[in-house]
């Protein structure tokens, strides 16, 4: 099959990449037209216009709502550090700063549903002020009120408390070694850890206890 040449007229037959006559090129590339976008598909919004939140995320998941809780979470390590001082159980204490933590977060935020994972997060973060909060005071009483001393001696005795209940030889050998600086050391290094991991456990752990009580007398 023949077609003439879109520069001298000539026949040149198909498939033919140059004219013979005039070496013009018979490739020919064709730009299909941009198929404009439905409007119905895509909606802009206007500057300044809050965007629907999708179905199934919480409030909570959504980064700007982080400033939000983060203020009852650290209004409920403040409200628990103060019942510790006043003589509360320090573990009882890490459970009541998750417990108040959903409690204020609820009155903050009234219809949002309180899930049991919303509630555990409230409390590990609560939690987790809680220890902070603990820790820089202590801190600021061990350098400030020179406490370092007797906390060294209370250490001291209750080792030889635990000593003193046990005859085995190897365990003795131990304790005699935990009342040494290394061994003082690592002791209240290990109770800086544990006492970490346990306030974000259990305040875990009071923030699920107060979801399921908040839930289920909403509910109710």
């Amino acid at each position: 099959m023949e077609q003439p040449c879109y520069r001298c007229g000539q026949s040149v037959e198909e498939g033919i990449p140059f004219c013979p006559h005039c070496s013009a090129p018979q490739i020919r590339v064709v730009v299909a037209e941009a198929v404009p976008a439905a409007s119905a598909d895509i909606a802009v919004s206007a500057p300044g216009t809050a965007l629907p939140a999708s179905p199934g995320v919480t409030g909570f998941d959504l980064p700007s709502r982080w400033s939000e809780t983060l203020k009852p979470c650290a209004l409920a390590a403040f409200v628990a550090f103060l019942l510790m001082f006043l003589g509360l159980n320090p573990f009882v204490d890490m459970i009541s700063v998750g417990f108040l933590a959903v409690v204020f977060y609820r009155q903050r935020e009234p219809g949002t549903v309180l899930r049991l994972t919303i509630g555990a997060r409230l409390g590990a973060v609560s939690g987790l002020l809680w220890f902070a909060i603990t820790s820089i005071l202590e801190v600021l009483g061990v350098l400030v009120l020179h406490k370092g001393p007797e906390i060294r001696n209370e250490v001291i005795a209750r080792i030889g408390q635990a000593a003193s209940q046990t005859t085995d030889p190897q365990a003795l050998a131990l304790f005699d070694k935990l009342k040494t600086p290394a061994g003082i050391e690592f002791l209240m290094l290990f109770g800086v850890i544990f006492a970490f991991i346990a306030s974000i456990l259990l305040a875990s752990l009071g923030g699920v206890l107060g979801s399921a009580i908040l839930g289920r007398s909403r509910r109710s």
